[in-house]
């Protein structure tokens, strides 16, 4: 890897990192929000360098590939979109005194650092790397969701932390056992734990080890991606956090997550002899689908109803990733753009509709389109591409799942068919007494910049009508790589 290759990789990871340790210090809502914003900037143009040029070399600790710079562009994007819709928000709840100056210092420092941690999720070659970074971001976002201080912010950073732990601690001892297998074959030391040379020798690891390990790593990364019924942490970290948090958690933090489920499904795919994980993955990713689709019709927070519709859609990748092939993984893709594109874009909207009425119960908010056209409308454009409704693009990537689930396995696709129709019920019920009809509860005027959340709706919008050629061949090159 030459100087200027891992400086490149570096730049992803350093600049977060550094902007974290000088947020922590600097005084002041204006500066500090306008250095998270360029801090977020920054990383995605050095992000954006890795999608346009050759991949560098993989070392004994970073690795820039196919399949992993499609989560780097999407964490860099969402994050720095996010920061944008941050810088507005949180100067709201300073005005209000729900957070104070210190904490928001606080709150900048975090979101570098949380940003960071996924980055290194993201290009780590080392198993262990990988889930120190994941564990990190865990953390993070534990201390994010407690930030307000209340008795129910606190109760939530608390069941999260709980039930965080206990998945990050499956997941290692998955990755103990992983390594367990390599050394046999590779030898002990750092090479038993590099991504690159564990494919490569995976055909020789113990498959009853990898298929105990695997078990391992599914429910302990599973936990994180916010699958039933590992998901009780979820709704409860939404509901009492920041809404930028929310927006992270739901585009980004999630994506993470599955993405080292899917390095462990290669893994598992290069030994014939071991158990193969798709219908694991299947299992978990409808039960989680129809479960979270029976359980919008019972919510009464608005960010709760998002929370659960975020546990429906990674329920739908998963089971996109588990039925595997070239079509069904090009969905599942496809899909994971969208849902962060439109749920982070939702909760910007929800963030708002929150200030503006000063409430999250659904009850007390009501005629958004008359009290806040711009606002109300943001928020229908989001919940019609969220359920899936032609022409956005989420539409298109559940079109090619069903297509290749009624190919292959028509009484799954029933199933899956059932709980999208479910789901989508469930959000234009609420949706209704939200938007439309008499004004409910007060109404105060919000100081928001909707740029990002009309830019994603804008990109999931294109992705209905045109996908560029060198986006599909790109997602179909890895469909290939994940089998």
């Amino acid at each position: 890897m030459s100087l200027f290759e891992s400086a490149r990789v570096e730049l992803i990871i350093l600049i977060p990192l550094a902007s974290a340790a000088l947020l922590a210090l600097l005084p002041g809502y204006r500066l500090t929000a306008r250095l998270n914003v360029a801090a977020a900037f920054l990383t995605l143009l050095a992000a954006l360098s890795l999608l346009f040029a050759s991949h560098p070399a993989p070392g004994p600790y970073l690795l820039v590939d196919d399949l992993n710079v499609v989560f780097i562009a999407l964490n860099t994007f969402v994050g720095f979109t996010t920061s944008v819709f941050s810088a507005s928000y949180v100067g709201h709840e300073l005005e209000t005194g729900r957070l104070t100056p210190t904490y928001l210092r606080f709150y900048h420092a975090m979101y570098q650092l949380l940003m960071c941690s996924m980055n290194v999720a993201l290009v780590a070659n080392n198993i262990g790397l990988m889930w120190v970074a994941i564990e990190c971001a865990t953390l993070t976002t534990i201390l994010m969701v407690g930030i307000y201080r209340t008795h129910e912010a606190l109760e939530a950073a608390w069941k999260y932390f709980i039930l965080g732990s206990v998945g990050i601690a499956l997941a290692l001892f998955g990755t103990i056992l992983v390594y367990v297998a390599a050394q046999a074959v590779i030898g002990e030391g750092l090479d038993a734990m590099v991504w690159t040379k564990l494919i490569a020798h995976a055909a020789k690891f113990d498959p009853a080890l990898l298929n105990v390990a695997f078990i391992f790593l599914l429910l302990g990364y599973g936990t994180k991606v916010g699958l039933a019924p590992l998901h009780a942490w979820l709704p409860d970290a939404h509901a009492e956090g920041p809404t930028p948090i929310s927006a992270v958690l739901s585009g980004l933090l999630l994506n993470v997550a599955l993405y080292a489920v899917l390095r462990f499904k290669m893994l598992m795919a290069a030994n014939a002899a071991a158990v193969a994980p798709g219908p694991l993955m299947v299992t978990m990713g409808l039960v989680s689908l129809i479960f979270a689709a029976f359980m919008l019709y019972r919510r009464r927070d608005i960010k709760r109803l998002f929370a659960y519709s975020s546990i429906e859609h990674m329920g739908i990748i998963t089971f996109a990733f588990g039925m595997g092939g070239p079509l069904a993984n090009f969905a599942g893709l496809l899909h994971m753009t969208m849902h962060s594109l439109t749920k982070s874009g939702i909760f910007f909207a929800v963030g708002h509709v929150a200030q503006a009425k000063g409430t999250q119960r659904i009850a007390d908010i009501g005629g958004l389109t008359e009290t806040h056209p711009w606002l109300g409308w943001s928020l229908v454009a989001g919940v019609v591409a969220i359920a899936g409704l032609p022409p956005l693009g989420i539409f298109m990537s559940e079109f090619l799942l069903v297509s290749s689930t009624f190919a292959r396995a028509p009484l799954l696709a029933i199933l899956l068919v059932f709980g999208l129709l479910v789901a989508l019920g469930a959000l234009f019920l609420r949706l209704n007494g939200v938007a439309f009809g008499e004004p409910r509860g007060h109404s105060q005027p919000v100081k928001a910049s909707y740029v990002p959340q009309f830019a994603h709706l804008a990109l999931v919008l294109a992705a209905g009508f045109y996908l560029p050629p060198q986006l599909v061949a790109w997602f179909q090159h890895v469909s290939q790589l994940l089998g």
